[in-house]
């Protein structure tokens, strides 16, 4: 449909006329613009005094006629782009420039954005005639990573019969489909993400390498394929984009070249902030807590754990529910829907903070009954140990091998959720109940550690608690903080412990030796009850040691049962 579109307040009937009349041009398929028409076009330009564009199909009808301003076009929406991975819109942008300016960042920005065939700008000359004719083109993903090529300028009233645009455009896109179909046959069925990574101030090398790591990892367990890390370094968050607008159409172009769905910060996003991108970007924007909490809710698998997962989504979702209608509210219609009323996005936050309430009420009454089945534990007086520690140490792993049990292990940040307890008998016929609980990690939601209060609550009457560290990773200084940090929230940093270093078949001995060294030296710092073991929870033989410690601390130096009795 040929549709005048754009800045047209002002432009008398004349001249609406005049604009009207471009719909009559034609250009051969393999012209990017006709000299009649880049004429034309100037001539509207000149004395409308705004930019005066075209959108052009392959067939070289005008399908579009679109005003600018002395700057820049408003590009109408164009709709779904053409289906189908590496295809183009099938349409090209030709507009002029009133300054003999060059292609701008915002020609740009729609070559990519809208995925056009070329783009091109008529810059006018002083005298007001036709003058250089520049043109740009997408490239396919390329290990430079360059998003676009812009062509040596030509001019616009030279018969362009050789510049071959038709067949230009036609390799282009067989070249962005071959490039597309590469990455299918490598495509494993998971969301296609770009990851973003933010840093303020002076950040170390290790803790940023660490941190991104985890970004990644984050993104694995989520079922994410991350095809492209982006980093930036900024003395301040901007307050409405987190990353700067530039830097946003930089992620955006990036996910375009790759095909790319879903873009992924580090650093959690304010309420404005995630609307601002969201609409901004056109891509689902997900940020560290959103993707902590997806994971919990695919790992969620008991009543409590999924009650626990709800109650966490729903708080974190609560301030962030809008409505995306910049108009006026629409009210609920029909009977006893009429008048004054709830909006829509009233009605939505009312429901969600009643489904709080009910959770939280529900949560509270499995928590009391946790709390009967801990006191039958302690009228059994048998002592508890609580294993603690950063998500993926090999927590779970440890129970398993101690006790011979099953419970899940894999190789995922957070594969375990719900708390599982296990007997631990030792020589002598005596007991201990070993807990498993879920991992931590740095800077842990809020919302989680609200909802999972009542799980670790577990950790409160624990006898012994066993911090489990991955020695193997060279951020487990920075989990190690983590943990005790969180332990501290919880007010369990009094709470006695003991210090297992994990996975040290990874390790070589020299290295295992320093290790076990710095670890008996940070013991004064906190309330360990021993020196730290080192053991290989797939080995149970490594773990001989470990169970030799707790037992001296269970029951030879007689500290549990005195303390419970």
């Amino acid at each position: 449909m040929e549709q005048l579109t754009g800045n047209l307040q002002g432009l008398s009937p004349a001249d609406k006329a005049r604009l009207e009349r471009i719909f009559r041009r034609r250009v051969a398929p393999e012209q990017v613009v006709s000299p009649e028409l880049a004429t034309f076009l100037c001539e509207c330009s000149r004395e409308t005094g705004r930019q005066v564009g075209v959108l052009i199909d392959r067939r070289g009808n005008v399908e579009h006629v679109i005003v600018g301003d002395n700057q820049k076009l408003f590009l109408p929406d164009l709709g779904p782009r053409r289906a189908g991975v590496g295809r183009l819109r099938g349409v090209r942008l030709v507009h002029t420039h009133l300054r003999g300016e060059p292609l701008s960042r915002d020609d740009l920005m729609d070559l990519a954005k809208l995925r056009l065939d070329l783009v091109a700008t008529i810059q006018i000359r002083p005298d007001g005639h036709a003058g250089m004719l520049t043109v740009a083109h997408l490239l396919p993903a390329n290990p430079a990573g360059e998003q676009w090529r812009i062509l040596p300028s030509v001019s616009a009233l030279a018969p362009t019969e050789g510049a071959g645009c038709e067949e230009l455009v036609r390799s282009l896109e067989e070249e962005l489909q071959r490039k597309a179909a590469q990455a299918r046959v490598v495509d494993d069925g998971r969301d296609r993400a770009i990851a973003a990574y933010v840093e303020t101030g002076r950040v170390a090398h290790e803790e940023a390498e660490a941190r991104i790591g985890e970004l990644q990892e984050l993104c694995r367990t989520a079922g994410l394929r991350v095809l492209d890390l982006v980093r930036q370094r900024r003395q301040e968050l901007d307050p409405r984009w987190l990353v700067g607008k530039g830097k946003l159409e930089e992620l955006v172009l990036r996910a375009l070249q790759v095909d790319a769905t879903v873009l992924v910060f580090d650093r959690d996003l304010t309420p404005a902030q995630a609307r601002s991108i969201s609409d901004g970007t056109e891509l689902k924007v997900i940020d560290r807590t959103m993707l902590i909490l997806d994971i919990f809710a695919q790992h969620a698998h008991s009543r409590d754990g999924k009650l626990q997962v709800e109650l966490a989504q729903l708080k974190y979702t609560l301030p962030r529910l809008h409505d995306k209608n910049t108009m006026m509210s629409r009210l609920t219609g029909g009977i006893g829907g009429r008048g004054p009323g709830e909006t829509k996005l009233e009605i939505n936050r009312r429901r969600a903070r009643e489904r709080i309430n009910l959770l939280e009420k529900q949560i509270e009454e499995l928590g009391r009954r946790r709390g009967e089945r801990r006191m039958l534990r302690k009228k059994s007086r048998l002592p508890v140990v609580s294993i603690v520690g950063y998500t993926n140490a090999g927590k779970s792993t440890l129970l398993n091998t101690l006790t011979q049990g099953d419970v899940l292990v894999e190789d995922k940040l957070f594969a375990t959720l719900d708390p599982t307890s296990r007997r631990l008998r030792f020589p002598d016929e005596r007991e201990v109940i070993i807990t498993d609980t879920v991992g931590f990690i740095r800077d842990l939601p809020k919302d989680l550690v609200a909802a999972f209060r009542a799980t670790l609550e577990e950790l409160a009457e624990a006898d012994l608690l066993l911090h489990v560290v991955d020695a193997s990773d060279p951020a487990r200084e920075a989990h190690i903080a983590a943990v005790e940090r969180i332990l501290g929230e919880l007010e369990l940093s009094a709470k006695p412990r003991l210090l297992v270093y994990n996975k040290i078949d990874r390790l070589d001995a020299a290295r295992l030796r320093e290790l076990v060294h710095e670890a008996s030296s940070r013991a004064g710092g906190l309330p360990l009850v021993e020196a730290p073991v080192a053991v290989s929870a797939r080995e149970q033989e490594s773990t001989r040691p470990l169970l030799e410690s707790m037992d001296r601390l269970l029951w030879m130096e007689g500290r549990v049962v005195l303390d419970r009795a």
